[in-house]
Order: C-alpha cells, then sequence, then structure tokens
C-alpha cells in the first residue's frame, strides 16, 4: 500500500510532522495574531513552563473536534488546505469540459462521496478478490499471494510509524553504499496494531487493546461473509503475535547501521529458510532486482519461517482480513465504521468519524497526490511567497554553516565535509521541480473499490520502474497539499511543501521574528537532521559512510547523550515516560533548528532589531507547538514515535542562553538549566 499517513505519526521527525487522516498532520501549531502583540493572561512563569506561558490562552479555550485524536494549528492548517481543495474538485466536477488529470482527480473523489452507490453494490466488488485468496489451495500458491499483495513507499527514514499490514514493506531509493543506483529495501510488516510493543507489552491496557483488536479481526471477517469468524480471528491474531515477536524494536529499527543488510537474490533461501522466495519475487515483479537492503533481518526469517509451519488456513485468513480491513473506506458504511471502531475510538480515543468528504479527500490525495497538489498550487500559492521563503532557507543554510565554522571541537577534516554537504544540499519549496504523470492511471466513475485497487497498483508499478532509472536526488517525497516537511539524507535534501507555508507558520503579512521563530525553526530543524544522529552518517553524496573523525564522533555522542537524559527524564504520565533514545534525533534537530534560525533572524536585523525582538522569536517557536491530545493518542505515540510530546519539544529553548535572557529564567524554576547542563551541538 502507499504510505500510510495516519493520525500515529507526529511532528517533525526526518519528516517535520505527520499527518493524520484527509492529510492533516497531529500535532498543532501557533496562533494567527503576532506573539509580541498578542497579550500573555496566564499565571505560569516562562522559566517554569514555556509551553503553558504561550499557550495558556490557546489551550483554555480549544476543544479537540470530535473526529479527531489531537487539535493544532497544523490541524487547523490541513483543515483551511482541504477545503481549498474540495472546492476546487467541486469546480472541475461541475464543468463538463474538463478532463485530464483534473477530471481523474474529481471522479475518483466523486465516486467515493457516493455512498448510495457504494451501499447499493454492497460486496459484490469485494468478492472478486477474496476469492483469489479463497483459490490458494497450496504453500506454493499462498507465496505467491503474498508477493502480489507487496506494496511501496514505506520510508524507514522518515517515516517513524513504517508498519505495513502486508507481511513486508517495500521502498526504492538509492543503495547505503552506492547512492548511484536505486535499490530495493524489504522491512518488517504483517501487522494490524502500530507495533510489536501492541502485542509483546505486559499490561493492563495493552491487554485490553489486544482483546478488542481480536474482536476486530472477528468482525470484519463476518462482514465479508466468512463463518466461524472468531475461531478464524484467534488464529489470524495468534499469527500475527508471532510475527511481532519476530520484528525489531523501534530503537533498532531506527539504527541505519544495523538495517544495512545487503542481501543477493540467493542469500534469502540460505537466511531466511522456509518460503520460496524466487516465486515471492517474481509475484512481486521483483525478478529484474539481483541485490536488496534487507533493513529487518530477522522479521524476514521469522516470516519465512512462519510461512512454512502455519496452516495454509490461517494464512488465508489473515490475508483476507488484512484485504477487507485495508480497503474499508471504499466499502459500504459498515466496513468503514468497524474499521474505525477499532483504530480511531480504541487505538486513538477519538470519538467520532470524520464526515465523509475528509474520508474522500484523503483517499483522493493517496491515490493522485501530486495531481491534487499542482491544482492547490496553481491557485493558491504565489511565486513571490515562494521566493521568499528561499530567502529565508539562504539566510538559515548561512547561519548553520557559520556555526560549523565556530565549532571549537570538531576538526577540521570533519568541519570540510559538513560544508560540503551543505554547499550541495537540495532544497524543494512549495512543488516539485518536475510533476508526476498519472496517465497511466484508470480512474472509472462508480467504481470506488476498484480505483483504489488500480490506484495501489500504479504506485507500486511506478516505483518498481524506478529501479531501472537513474538516481533523482530532486524528486519529491510529499506532495504540496501536505503540512509537513522532511529531510531526506541519501538525497541529501529537502521539502518543504506549499501547505506549510501558509500563516500561522509562514505569513508574508508577519514580523520576521514570528516567520523566523515558527517556519524558521522548521527549516532549520530540516537542516539540522543532515547533522544528527541519523543523518551524520551519510556524506554529501547520500552515501551511508563514516566522514567524522573519531574524537569528533565521540563528542558528538557524548552531547546527544546528555539530551537523551534530559528528555528521559520528562514524564508525561504517572507510568510513562518519554523514551529519549527514540526522540533523539528529533530533539537534536529541533535544538540545532531553532539556534540556526535565531542566528539568522538576528543577522537579518541588523542594527535595527526592536527591543522585543528575542521575545517574538520564542513565542513564535513556542505557539508553533500549541497542540492538545487525547490520552489514548498521546500514550501511542510516546511508544511508537520518533518525535517528544510538544511540550516538551518547546522545552528546548531551556538549553539556549538568549531564551534566558529574554525572559528573565532564574535559578529555581523548572525549566532552568545551568549554563554547565545545557546541552550545545552545533
Amino acid at each position: 500500500m502507499k504510505t500510510n499517513w495516519t493520525p500515529i505519526k507526529t511532528a517533525l521527525s526526518l519528516a517535520l510532522c505527520g499527518a493524520s487522516l484527509a492529510f492533516a498532520p497531529a500535532h498543532g501549531a501557533g496562533q494567527d495574531a503576532a506573539p509580541a502583540a498578542k497579550a500573555i493572561t496566564t499565571p505560569v512563569l516562562p522559566g517554569d513552563d514555556f509551553f503553558a506561558y504561550a499557550n495558556g490562552d490557546w489551550l483554555a479555550k480549544t476543544e479537540i473536534p470530535a473526529d479527531r485524536s489531537s487539535w493544532g494549528a497544523f490541524a487547523a492548517m490541513a483543515e483551511t488546505s482541504n477545503a481549498r481543495i474540495v472546492k476546487l474538485i467541486d469546480e472541475v466536477a461541475a464543468d463538463k469540459k474538463a478532463k485530464g488529470e483534473a477530471r481523474k482527480v474529481a471522479d475518483f473523489y466523486s465516486t467515493f462521496m457516493d455512498e448510495a452507490a457504494i451501499e447499493a453494490k454492497g460486496t459484490a466488488p469485494l468478492k472478486p478478490l477474496l476469492a483469489k485468496i479463497d483459490a490458494i489451495k497450496d504453500k506454493a500458491q499462498l507465496v505467491r499471494a503474498l508477493g502480489a499483495s507487496l506494496r511501496a513507499d514505506v520510508d524507514p527514514l522518515n517515516a517513524t510509524n513504517f508498519f505495513t499490514e502486508n507481511l513486508f514493506g517495500l521502498w526504492v531509493a538509492q543503495g547505503l553504499n552506492d547512492p548511484t543506483r536505486n535499490t530495493p529495501y524489504l522491512l518488517q510488516g504483517g501487522l494490524g496494531m502500530p507495533d510489536r510493543a501492541y502485542y509483546l507489552t505486559d499490561s493492563p491496557r495493552m491487554a485490553d487493546l489486544r482483546t478488542k483488536y481480536k474482536q476486530h479481526i472477528g468482525a470484519m471477517l463476518k462482514l465479508a461473509g466468512y463463518p466461524d469468524a472468531d475461531a478464524r480471528a484467534a488464529k489470524v491474531f495468534d499469527l500475527e503475535m508471532k510475527i511481532a515477536q519476530s520484528h525489531a524494536s523501534r530503537e533498532d529499527s531506527a539504527d541505519v547501521l544495523k538495517a544495512n543488510n545487503s542481501w543477493t537474490l540467493k542469500d534469502f533461501a540460505a537466511n531466511a529458510p522456509g518460503m520460496d522466495w524466487a516465486a515471492f519475487f517474481k509475484s512481486a515483479g521483483l525478478t529484474g532486482a539481483h541485490n536488496f537492503i534487507v533493513w529487518h533481518p530477522g522479521a524476514m526469517k521469522g516470516a519465512a519461517a512462519l510461512v512454512d509451519s502455519t496452516d495454509i488456513a490461517t494464512w488465508k485468513d489473515f490475508l483476507a482480513f488484512h484485504q477487507v480491513n485495508h480497503f474499508a473506506p471504499a466499502l459500504p458504511k459498515a466496513f468503514a465504521d468497524q474499521r474505525f471502531e477499532f483504530s480511531g475510538k480504541a487505538m486513538s480515543g477519538t470519538p467520532q468519524q470524520s464526515p465523509r468528504w475528509k474520508r474522500a479527500l484523503a483517499a483522493t490525495n493517496g491515490a493522485l497526490d501530486e495531481a491534487v497538489g499542482r491544482m492547490y498550487v496553481e491557485r493558491h500559492f504565489p511565486a513571490e511567497n515562494k521566493a521568499r521563503v528561499q530567502k529565508m532557507v539562504s539566510n538559515i543554510i548561512a547561519a548553520f554553516s557559520k556555526r560549523i565554522d565556530q565549532l571549537d571541537w570538531m576538526a577540521p577534516a570533519t568541519r570540510a565535509q559538513a560544508q560540503e554537504k551543505l554547499k550541495t544540499m537540495y532544497v524543494g519549496v512549495a512543488y516539485p521541480d518536475r510533476w508526476r504523470s498519472y496517465a497511466g492511471l484508470k480512474v472509472v466513475p462508480g467504481d470506488a473499490l476498484g480505483n483504489a485497487v488500480r490506484a495501489e497498483q500504479f504506485h507500486y508499478a511506478q516505483e518498481i520502474a524506478r529501479l531501472k532509472q537513474k538516481v533523482d536526488r530532486t524528486a519529491w517525497a510529499m506532495p504540496p497539499q501536505l503540512v509537513n516537511a522532511v529531510n531526506l539524507p541519501l538525497q541529501n535534501a529537502m521539502n518543504f511543501p506549499a501547505a506549510i507555508l501558509q500563516p500561522p507558520f509562514f505569513d508574508p503579512k508577519a514580523s520576521d521574528g514570528e516567520n523566523y521563530g515558527a517556519i524558521g525553526s522548521i527549516i532549520g530543524h530540516e537542516i539540522s537532521h543532515s547533522f544528527d544522529d541519523q543523518g551524520a552518517q551519510f556524506d554529501a553524496q547520500g552515501r551511508l559512510r563514516d566522514w567524522w573523525t573519531k574524537e569528533d564522533m565521540a563528542h558528538f555522542k557524548g552531547a546527544a547523550g546528555k539530551l537523551v537524559a534530559q528528555f528521559s527524564a520528562y514524564k508525561p504520565f504517572p507510568d510513562l515516560a518519554v523514551n529519549g533514545q527514540l526522540t533523539l534525533s528529533e530533539n537534536l534537530a529541533d535544538l540545532a533548528g531553532v539556534a540556526a534560525s535565531y542566528d539568522a533572524y538576528k543577522a537579518s536585523l541588523g542594527q535595527a532589531a526592536p527591543a522585543d525582538a528575542d521575545k517574538q522569536f520564542f513565542l513564535g517557536y513556542a505557539r508553533a507547538w500549541q497542540t492538545k491530545v487525547r490520552e489514548a493518542a498521546a500514550r501511542q505515540r510516546i511508544l511508537t514515535d520518533g518525535h517528544a510530546p510538544a511540550e516538551y519539544r518547546t522545552a528546548i529553548v531551556r538549553n539556549l542562553e538568549p531564551w534566558y535572557k529574554a525572559f528573565d529564567v532564574k535559578p529555581g524554576q523548572a525549566l532552568y538549566l545551568a549554563p554547565a547542563e545545557r546541552v550545545k551541538v552545533w
């Protein structure tokens, strides 16, 4: 399947902020009013809780919408963008002369919106898909079915939650060791819940979720017409439990060195016996690929052994459930409602399902992402905005470069390599240089499920085709209408989609303090990902290579260790702390990003700095993380997300001297750190 942009994925990773349904991100950001002009009425001191100080008024008056697991300005920006897009789609739908990709967008959306037609067809469109599964008679046919189910776009470097319901996930990108060729990466999958922790953690809450998930499997199979659904569900769940036992942890998955496992086709049979890998790859369309990078070798070995040892009937029910569950949004209401009952209510604590138009737009964005994005930017993103953001990018890169030159701990050889990365970095602003073509995608009015299936097959074929194409460092990983941003270590590149370049993150009418504090810190964040604990492992060409001196890396790891300890001390719940190691990359990027953007802002002001310039900047940053999250969703993110909760991301400023001066932070206040305890990396 395409990358699953779910509410689980949250803010600023190697990707900035995760997207939820309808491409609306899960974490939130600041206010539309200028930070300097808006009075602070909350009684808390900035040195005790800077997040509450900056956002107290917003937190007090804001309620999470019933169809959301969280709310903030990120989500509000996405709502604005989504409303604009739907209006554009409606215009195309009403224009009988419209054709080309815009017509495909309108037809896909309109067909998904036609609930009456979907209800009238019932399960008839689903039956051919399930008939293929029912026809499996032996292990050879099972392996071919598993291969045919493989889907692409599961990027381990940018998706902190890259789980896929298919047995494995495929990612196509340039090689870790050879940046001149695109390579297939295989990743662990096969779970209907977000992470192995949900299967293996011994706690009452996790046990309750496992019970509800098992019930959900049974309910879906029953809706699809399978007899003895509960008994089948128990076996499917037990199979997933065994799959989870072979999965790598989040921390191990984030370790690129552990993931750098080069296997040839012959290696699969030797390293992961139990299934016919040649037949699997043939069915997956990968017979032309001779070398793979296996991100999770333990999961490959475990899954292959389970193919050999588990009965065919259980595997067929596994495939049937995941097929039904995955395509539930395009099926009759009972299927969509049941999926939400578990994924929305039980997993995230969201009380109400999103309205149909939001789900239709999410599906359309997934199927025709850049076609929708092109419509959006042609109407809603002025060229002058792109030029202004590009100027900010240049200023922040220059500030980061200056900070590298001033590091007293970095050796000249390491410094030269770091500067080369900055000099050769590709920065995509607003939209891609070249638009993707959807000429080969067939959209049939009135065929909602068929459109969804064909869209996935089309995208998979596009990804497979990249294996025979030249590496393109300017290729985008995100569509323009996504409120997000991303650093791409293998490409030494960054993307800042148009939808994030709007108020309150970027406002052409706002002060430089606001813009540098908000979008500037995001830009700095993404730049610094090229030099965090993961990005620092890649050179200017995107090759996985150690370009640091031993002494420099030791200093870097020492500073990073202090940040791990700082964040591990935060406890959002009495029984659950932030994972400082899991969130390290994002915390490093936050720290460096705010520092570099602050330097660029002050340099841009020259001698004309307003008296409250620093307050404007830091309040702009803090208000960029305005967020309210339901407890179930918050707990899920702490376990699975590579980003710390918003209030602790805001607290990164406690490591920056200018923040102390701007808000007169004193010893004894909760966020105060003695100068020697403040973490400084870049």
